[in-house]
Parts: C-alpha cells; structure tokens; sequence
C-alpha cells in the first residue's frame, strides 16, 4: 500500500511512502482493540477512593437509648450505618485496576487501529518537520494547511521534540506522542492520524508480527 508524502505547506512532495500491510492493512479485530482500550484506561486510575466504615468514624460508642420499652427499634451507638454520619456499609477501598494483556494482543489491537485509520483515510503521511521555537501559531498553520484544524488530531514523530511538542500543547484537539509511545486508546480517539516520515519505521519495528 502506497500513500503520499505531504509537507508542512500541506501540498505534495511528489513522493509516496510504501506502508506494511500486515501492520496498515489487516482485518481489525474489535475486540483486542476494546481489550487495549479498557487496559489503558484501567492504568489511568488512581484508585485511591475510600470510605469510613463503622470502626474508622469518629463518634462515641455509647448506646443511644435503652433496649426495650421505647416502642422504637434497637438501637447502637452512633457508629452505626443507619443514622446519618454513621458507618458506611460496602464502601469503595483503595484497590488497583490495572491487569495484564499479553503483548501480541496489544501489538494486534494497534495494527487493528491503524488499518481503521487507513480504511476511513484519516491518516496522513507528513515529512519531518521541526520548529526554531516552540510556538502555537506555526503548529495551527501546519493543521490548517493539511485541513485538519477543527479534527481531533494524533501527530505521531519519530523521537521526542520538544518544540512540536510544547507548540501543540495549548492545543484541545491536538495531541504529539512518540512512535514507540503510539497506543490504540490515542489512535482511536482521534478523528485523524498525522505519521511523521520518520516514525513509520519505529512502527514497522514496535509492531512487526513476531
């Protein structure tokens, strides 16, 4: 499969990029990518919640009223989950979400994603680029040449920079990860895939069948 180069300018460079099929062009499957997803939003959680329950909260243990001959049910003292302030019954505890997915499932899952990408043609192959300074308005002209400005965008470059990266940072609909970063929860979260020149190799190299 061959696509065309584009460059900041957002015209042709007259020059096509051959992409691996088995990585661009395979028949998704759903499910690994919802298995990747749901690993990758699992790991953002801090599952730090909790509750009092009846031993932790801090009130007298002393019986509130007698146990026979008010007319009313019996009673505890006020710890105790049926009167407000009291204990919580069942409550969240801090506790880890995260779980293992074996590495061929999430190496399936991304190629999966990627020939979604390419099948709805919302993936464009940009040449390297850099910027003298970190600046906002030159990373809005580059979205704005290549038509993509009001599109949820991944801008995916072979090794970090920190000027593209600072530049797309006040950016809401803008994000820039490494190509040995690039995992399915980013890839289909955005409307379009931008694949700097110089990352496709990392990907063939990340995601190669093994």
């Amino acid at each position: 499969m061959e696509l065309k180069i584009y460059n900041t300018n957002g015209s042709e460079t007259g020059r096509t990029i051959t992409l691996d099929d088995s990585i661009f062009a395979i028949e998704p499957n759903d499910h690994a990518i919802y298995l990747d997803c749901k690993q990758y939003l699992a790991d953002q959680r801090q599952g730090t919640h909790k509750s009092k329950e009846r031993s932790e909260n801090a009130h007298s243990t002393r019986k509130l009223k007698r146990q026979k001959g008010t007319g009313g049910a019996r009673s505890g003292d006020l710890k105790s989950p049926v009167f407000v302030g009291g204990g919580t019954i069942f409550g969240p505890k801090p506790r880890d979400y995260r779980f293992k997915l074996n590495i061929k499932v999430k190496r399936l899952a991304r190629r999966s994603a990627l020939s979604y990408k390419v099948a709805d043609n919302a993936l464009t192959v940009l040449e390297d680029f850099s910027f003298e300074a970190p600046k906002t308005k030159q990373m809005v002209e580059v979205l704005n040449n290549l038509k993509i400005s009001e599109k949820k965008s991944l801008i995916v470059v072979e090794k970090p920079n920190n000027f593209v990266s600072l530049s797309a940072r006040n950016l809401q609909n803008v994000r820039v990860v490494n190509a040995c970063e690039l995992n399915t929860y980013d890839i289909m979260n955005a409307s379009n895939v931008v694949l700097c020149e110089g990352a496709i190799n990392e990907i063939n190299r990340v995601l190669a069948a093994k």
